[in-house]
């Protein structure tokens, strides 16, 4: 985070969440618990047009699935409406400065969610922000999928402290998120990557100052044993598709198969989408009963309609 936007506050008391630790645990909570109340709502039928008159503009660097479709769809079921700006489509594909973006933005739209590259990318969106900048993802974190997955996660434990989690395969913006979205909730949570794989040695030093930092492993079967969920993403992410042969060999032995989980024969099983099916997870394991992945692609919907009500009521 920059200093201009540490704790997720500007100095004009904007909120922004440009990871997960923008928000304290009294904060997390509260988000968690309005996302289970509109998604109750959502299924009686019930409308919750909380954000009427509101406009999100949306900003993408990156291609989406999940993000797009769940920004968009909640803030019409909230009442309000989303703009898609892709980057070609408007003047920052041109050359313009993200500082004056940022600014133009401001002065039209009530919310600004942003799925961009670099990180220092959405820094400089909320340092120049006069609304809310909400991280859609970058190459270091994506505290929306965050959210849903400790929605997800509640749903099935109830009691978010009694957890033990497994985060196995790359150390990518995915899982940084996910370590310190378990330090604040108070899960057990063991990392298990290559070496040259890890979580950023920054990420786990927030984590510690919040309260519960991660075992580490370079161990598969070591790191799996006896977790109530285990959570993987794709060993080749957008941008590293030159390494892919590369990557594929150092993560020989960590695909999330039947024999794997053998370790963990009552944990639920994560994935944020999109999973390339017979590299880092099995299609049996993720069509399993076991798998939860299609309820956090869910989540991601109705814990960003919670976290964008929040940020602007």
């Amino acid at each position: 985070m920059s200093p201009d936007t540490a704790g997720g506050q500007a100095s004009d008391g904007v909120r922004h969440v440009l990871d997960i630790d923008d928000l304290s645990r009294e904060e997390l909570i509260t988000v968690l618990d309005r996302a289970a109340d509109y998604k109750l709502a959502q299924h009686r039928g019930e409308p919750h047009e909380d954000l009427d008159g509101k406009t999100l503009g949306m900003l993408f660097q990156k291609p989406s699935t999940r993000t797009r479709v769940s920004f968009e769809t909640g803030m019409t079921q909230l009442g309000g409406h989303a703009i898609f700006l892709g980057a070609d489509d408007i003047q920052l594909g041109r050359g313009e400065p993200l500082k004056d973006t940022s600014r133009t933005l401001s002065r039209y739209v009530d919310a600004v969610m942003a799925r961009v590259f670099k990180h220092e990318n959405i820094e400089v969106l909320a340092e120049y922000a006069e609304v809310p900048i909400v991280n859609g993802l970058t190459d270091d974190a994506h505290p929306c999928q965050t959210l849903a997955d400790l929605l997800t996660i509640r749903e099935r434990f109830a009691d978010l402290e009694s957890v033990s989690a497994t985060w196995i395969g790359d150390g990518n913006n995915v899982a940084q998120s996910f370590v310190l979205g378990c330090a604040i909730a108070g899960i057990d949570l063991t990392v298990v990557t290559p070496e040259d794989h890890a979580v950023d040695d920054d990420v786990l030093e927030r984590a510690v100052e919040l309260g519960r930092a991660p075992t580490t492993t370079t161990d598969p079967v070591e790191g799996v044993a006896d977790a109530n969920v285990v959570y993987t993403d794709v060993w080749v992410s957008m941008g590293q598709e030159d390494e892919r042969e590369i990557r594929l060999r150092k993560f020989d032995g960590f695909q999330v198969n039947e024999a794997l989980l053998e370790s963990a024969p009552e944990a639920a099983v994560m994935h944020c989408l999109p999973a390339h099916r017979g590299e880092e997870i099995t299609d049996a394991v993720i069509e399993s009963e076991r798998s939860v992945v299609f309820d956090q692609a869910e989540n991601r919907l109705h814990a960003q309609k919670a976290l964008l009500s929040w940020l602007l009521e």
